[in-house]
């Protein structure tokens, strides 16, 4: 079973646009800036922000509502990356369902995805179907997660497109606090932490038409639970992500080595060693040497978001042909969620 990414957009601290933000993460331009909030040590936050001027405004109708600042900020970076996305949909295609992906750590209130689901019709006017729509508030390995349910309804024939996307702004005052007390943040004396972001992507899949040039191809998914994560008693093991890896790669093996592989790295030393886990037991489907992605370094840690910006710079990726192919891409959620998912070239 596989199916195309048909188009990707998404909006990120580096680029308004999928373009934009693949040449920045290409060039290893970092932009990450200190803002007016002061962490436990009375000092900047360093984090990922999105200028204003590549947003839309909130809609006139959600004004009314006094949503959370870090809600409505979310509509309007999903609102930019899904407008970029839709471009590519034919408009004879209907409404269309989405897979979200919303973060994993929550302000005061925490976001309601059905509402959220709602707000976001009436804030793009964009045509999706609501009724078969899902969001689920699952971090990082969220939007990847939603890859197989994806794969699953196309091959299926329950929907000739679907979207599948993340949205997410780690860049509220109680969010940080949290992280901070956590010893999470990176600042001048943490190195071993990350710099907390905000962004959206979004991935439309499908079957390509006559003469249509996808981007990639989407050939299996895995997902896995680790039970040592970072908010768990258990020992860590990296089992999880070897799991995810280990189930994609034997239900769909690649016909050459991975060549090129997209993680969610973001700057915590926990992470490598789950990879290092998956690696060597599947070193037989990993080329020497592979080229290895992780552009948090560039942008922040985008949270719900970063699996699928992780994706659609995979897929972008292959389509200018600057990197190899096959392609892994993998993110791991705090709470223990791993997924992962091979992309080739269209």
């Amino acid at each position: 079973m596989a199916i195309d990414i048909l188009a990707a957009g998404c909006i990120s601290p580096i680029g308004f646009t999928l373009a934009e933000t693949a040449a920045a993460a290409r060039a290893r331009m970092a932009r990450l800036r200190e803002i007016a909030w002061l962490d436990r040590r009375f000092e900047p936050y360093i984090v990922g922000r999105v200028d204003d001027e590549g947003l839309p405004p909130l809609s006139t109708q959600l004004e009314l509502l006094n949503l959370q600042s870090r809600e409505a900020r979310m509509l309007r970076l999903a609102h930019a990356a899904l407008a970029e996305t839709l471009e590519a949909l034919p408009d004879s295609s209907g409404p269309i369902p989405l897979l979200l992906g919303l973060p994993e750590h929550h302000t005061t209130l925490p976001i309601d995805p059905s509402s959220f689901l709602t707000r976001l019709v009436i804030q793009t006017g964009a045509p999706l179907d609501a009724g078969r729509s899902v969001a689920v508030a699952r971090g990082r390995a969220a939007g990847l997660m939603a890859l197989r349910q994806a794969l699953l309804r196309v091959t299926s024939g329950e929907s000739d497109y679907i979207l599948v996307g993340g949205v997410d702004s780690l860049v509220d005052l109680y969010v940080l606090g949290t992280l901070d007390r956590a010893q999470r943040i990176r600042n001048a004396g943490n190195n071993d932490a990350f710099s907390p972001a905000e962004g959206a992507a979004f991935l439309l899949l499908g079957r390509s038409g006559p003469g249509a040039t996808p981007l990639a191809r989407l050939t299996g998914c895995g997902t896995g639970m680790e039970p040592g994560h970072l908010y768990a008693d258990a020992p860590y093991l990296g089992d999880g992500l070897a799991a995810a890896i280990g189930s994609l790669l034997e239900a769909t093996p690649p016909a050459t080595p991975i060549a090129c592989t997209y993680a969610s790295f973001n700057g915590e030393r926990y992470w490598a060693r789950e990879f290092g886990v998956a690696r060597l037991r599947n070193s037989h489907h990993f080329a020497e040497p592979m080229a290895m992605e992780h552009p948090a370094e560039c942008c922040g840690d985008l949270g719900a978001a970063h699996g699928p910006l992780l994706a659609a710079l995979a897929a972008h990726a292959l389509a200018g042909r600057y990197r190899p192919g096959p392609c892994l891409v993998y993110a791991s959620s705090d709470r223990g969620d791993r997924a992962a998912a091979l992309l080739t070239p269209a």
